[in-house]
């Protein structure tokens, strides 16, 4: 038999072997999305219980439990709901370190389908689970009992990890921390409990997780600060006009007075997003995200119309204050998908608002001292336009993408060029510089006394 073998010379060559590579790694990041056909268990840790998602394969799942599940899944939790709870209480024990059972409530079930090119259609059973200790018990320390599957099908594996825990500044938008894997010991023939003892935590580390949290959140925010920096574009400059005549921004306002409108812009911004970031998170004021989000955008598209031509002059502020409102409504909506008890969740209102107001104070102040600077040469206008009519684009295309609900290449665009923000605020300030130089080089020199 010969021996084969080949040797990679031509740039072709290598570009398949490169090509391969992407494709065999994209398979397999694809089929290592989710650990199939294992389950998961995803904890939630509360001051006196801990919320526990159950994932279970239904192939797996029907072939312990004996019903079909798999082949029937259309109404699972309508047909066999009490069973099906019945039977996961069975199986699912957890209990304090001296043995103590503690309570569990299975709340909702859901089957969850999705579909890859290696696994085909796939459905598990997501089943929300309450955990509750009994009184004065740590929840932090606990033995899980755990063989839903695993009781009969000895190849199971449970992969349990926690994907939030305020106190030690874990929330849910990070990655899971795995605490263990509960699987059959070969050897004894027994399938091992799963001891959980999780470091304390604190309030200080939970408020400081939701400060990052808020910085995050409105660095990632292209929209509200893109909304907050469009209208502050005109703010340095003096209003011409009145009645019956139509506004004009013209020449630059003073130092003084720049700053004055600035503060009562951001300000009043501040004052309405974080009143309904308050109530939102509360959840005394809900809105569905869509209708949020649209109105978001056309807060933009808004801006820049004013900062085009003034639609109204001199109530900057009470349009900041409108439009915030909004937009904390969308703020309000991180917190509230977090479920957390009530001082916990006063203090992540507190911290989260923080965060947002340090990163939108941090961006307005490295922009606004060139906008300042330039708004006193004869190039702001262009400058001003083009940044109004950019930001136009950006918003009628979030709102195409958030009414229909489907990308488009201009938001695609919008989240490249994002990309090099940073490199935008350094060729503003280089322009911001090498034109007031310009204009200070051109000013005539007054002759003194002879």
């Amino acid at each position: 038999m010969k021996q084969l073998s080949f040797t990679i010379s031509h740039p072709a060559g290598w570009l398949m072997v490169f090509l391969t590579s992407l494709i065999i790694a994209g398979l397999s990041t694809e089929a290592q999305a989710h650990p199939m056909p294992n389950s998961v268990v995803l904890l939630t840790i509360h001051a006196d219980h801990i919320d526990a998602e159950v994932q279970i394969p239904l192939s797996e799942l029907q072939a312990a439990w004996g019903h079909a599940v798999n082949d029937s899944s259309n109404g699972l939790a309508a047909r066999l709901g009490p069973q099906l709870r019945n039977y996961l209480t069975r199986h699912i024990r957890p209990q304090s370190p001296d043995g103590r059972p503690w309570s569990v409530l299975v709340e909702t079930l859901a089957v969850q389908e999705t579909q890859n090119p290696i696994n085909g259609i796939y459905r598990e059973l997501r089943a929300q689970v309450r955990l509750i200790p009994p009184p004065l018990e740590d929840v932090r320390q606990f033995v899980l009992h755990y063989d839903v599957v695993l009781h009969q099908v000895v190849t199971h594996k449970i992969l349990v990890s926690v994907r939030q825990d305020w106190a030690r500044g874990l929330v849910a938008d990070e990655s899971p921390s795995q605490v263990g894997i509960i699987s059959l010991d070969i050897v004894n023939n027994r399938i091992l409990p799963l001891t959980v003892s999780l470091a304390s935590g604190s309030s200080w580390t939970g408020f400081q997780s939701m400060v990052k949290l808020g910085i995050n959140h409105i660095a990632a925010g292209t929209d509200h600060l893109l909304f907050l920096l469009v209208l502050l574009l005109p703010a340095p400059l003096l209003v011409t006009g009145g009645p019956g005549q139509r506004f004009q921004w013209s020449r630059f306002g003073g130092v003084r007075y720049s700053l004055k409108r600035l503060l009562l812009i951001v300000t009043a911004f501040t004052v309405g997003h974080s009143l309904t970031l308050l109530l939102g998170s509360l959840g005394w004021v809900r809105l569905p995200s869509q209708p949020v989000e649209i109105l978001i955008a056309i807060s933009i598209l808004v801006s820049a119309a004013h900062a085009v031509r003034p639609l109204f002059p001199g109530r900057e502020a009470w349009v900041a204050a409108g439009f915030g409102l909004v937009h904390g409504l969308a703020f309000a909506g991180t917190l509230a998908n977090l479920r957390l008890d009530a001082g916990p969740m006063a203090l992540s209102i507190l911290g989260f608002n923080v965060g947002i107001e340090l990163m939108q104070l941090l961006v307005i102040g490295l922009t606004i001292p060139w906008l300042m600077l330039l708004s006193r040469t004869q190039y702001y206008q262009t400058v001003r336009l083009s940044g109004a009519f950019l930001a136009a684009v950006a918003a009628l295309a979030w709102v195409v993408e958030r009414v229909t609900g489907q990308p488009n290449r201009l938001t695609k665009a919008v989240e490249v060029v994002v990309s090099y923000a940073p490199y935008g605020l350094g060729l503003l300030a280089i322009l911001a510089i090498y034109f007031t130089w310009q204009m200070r080089r051109s000013e005539p020199i007054q002759a003194g006394p002879r």
